[in-house]
């Protein structure tokens, strides 16, 4: 077996750890531990404590169906935190056998050299485009003569505090972070074709807590936002419409929820126990599917403001891609095409083999993609001394052009 890789997907609903070998053609999984989560709401720590007691069990769950000590990982980060921004760098040619490695990393570095706030910290930088002598859309200008390069470049921040909690939470349950990698880019990792990716596409990740956006154009990322929304709001509305508690609330939209009222049957009735009475009552199906289809179309008409904020709506021809959470609910597909209006596909974890049974629903997309593209960030930089926060640094070295997908730069940017 080749080297085995750890993704700790840290949500506001559930914590999951995955063990596996990330082969060319699959995604060989040999231990998993998934643990309802604590200590987390829209994606930030708001008590470190529960949180580390939940990872710490997580991670045990994982450790001991694979049988491996886990140590480090990669791990997920959202939250209303996170912003990003686009930024172009320019650099002048030296070799004379033209575009080198060296040349491409000033440019990213001309890139990167933009004020941002003490409080915050780069997360990513992704290469969008190159430019050589005026030339526009170089996909990769390795090797390729001239003597001005330019790049375009999106830039993910975080908030420093934000991180600075995740990272100890982590850290106090035992395992050292490898690396941070943004929910959307490591769901789009597992669930997005080439062909998507060129034509373009957004992903809309629905968590528990949050709602995740990535725009990919061209084969890389445009944009990335992250809306403080998510399945938990839902679940809140249907505690006002029946007076349950929260987890009953959960319970009912799992099993009787439905995002399209008209797809309903209007004579259809179940049963639930609310507080007080200690009698149980009986509630229409229906009803409870007009609560749960305004919030789910309010989540798709933010999503809709976010696209056409960036500029970007008119080039997504491949529509949108929804997973997460939030996304398994029946007729979620449905609304999402009316209100996008453009084509919406259901995408869960693809290529999967070992003990992959309990991952092979779109809840479990940004877990999966961590994994694999925690190691294609390992491939394309060179770890070198930490930089005393306790993170790895990387050098942001061997670009190479349109194999380079997502770069994390120095964290004293």
């Amino acid at each position: 077996m080749g080297e085995l890789v750890v993704g700790l997907d840290v949500g506001t609903n559930k914590i999951c750890t995955i063990v596996g070998e990330v082969r060319p053609d699959d995604i060989f999984v040999v231990g998993v531990g998934i643990e309802p989560s604590a200590g987390m709401k829209k994606g930030v720590v708001n008590d470190m404590s529960a949180l580390t007691a939940a990872i710490s069990a997580s991670v045990h769950k994982a450790e001991k169906s694979s049988g491996y000590d886990i140590s480090r990982a990669f791990v997920s980060v959202a939250g209303s935190h996170i912003a990003s921004m686009n930024s172009r760098g320019v650099t002048g040619i030296t070799g004379p056998r033209g575009v080198n490695e060296a040349d491409m990393e000033r440019a990213m570095e001309s890139a990167r050299a933009i004020a941002i706030p003490h409080n915050r910290e780069v997360l990513h930088i992704v290469p969008r485009s190159y430019s050589l002598d005026g030339q526009d859309s170089v996909r990769s200008p390795l090797g390729m003569h001239g003597f001005r390069l330019e790049v375009e470049a999106h830039i993910i921040t975080a908030s420093t505090t934000s991180v600075a909690n995740l990272e100890k939470s982590v850290q106090d349950a035992g395992v050292y972070v490898d690396r941070f990698i943004l929910n959307p880019l490591a769901a789009g990792d597992a669930v997005l074709t080439e062909q998507e990716r060129e034509m373009g596409v957004v992903l809309v990740d629905i968590g528990g807590g949050t709602t995740d956006l990535a725009i990919f154009i061209e084969g890389t990322v445009w944009h990335t936002a992250v809306i403080p929304v998510g399945g938990d709001l839902v679940t809140s509305d249907i505690t006002y419409w029946m007076p349950v508690p929260f987890e009953v609330a959960e319970a009912v939209k799992l099993q009787h929820g439905h995002a399209l009222a008209k797809a309903v049957d209007p004579l259809e009735k179940f049963v639930v126990e609310p507080f007080g009475t200690g009698m149980p009552t009986e509630a229409r199906r229906a009803d409870l599917a007009m609560v749960i289809e305004a919030r789910i179309e309010e989540i798709f008409e933010m999503v809709q403001k976010e696209i056409k904020r960036s500029g970007y709506d008119g080039l997504l021809r491949a529509g949108a891609v929804i997973t997460g959470g939030g996304a398994q609910l029946a007729g979620v597909s449905e609304v999402a095409t009316r209100v996008l209006d453009f084509p919406v596909r259901l995408a869960r974890p693809e290529r999967l083999t070992g003990m992959a049974d309990a991952l092979r629903y779109p809840a479990f997309s940004t877990s999966v993609g961590l994994l694999r593209l925690g190691l294609e960030m390992d491939s394309i930089v060179e770890y070198h001394s930490d930089n005393g926060n306790g993170l790895p640094t990387d050098k942001i070295g061997g670009i190479l052009g349109g194999l380079v997908r997502w770069l994390l730069p120095d964290e004293d940017v």
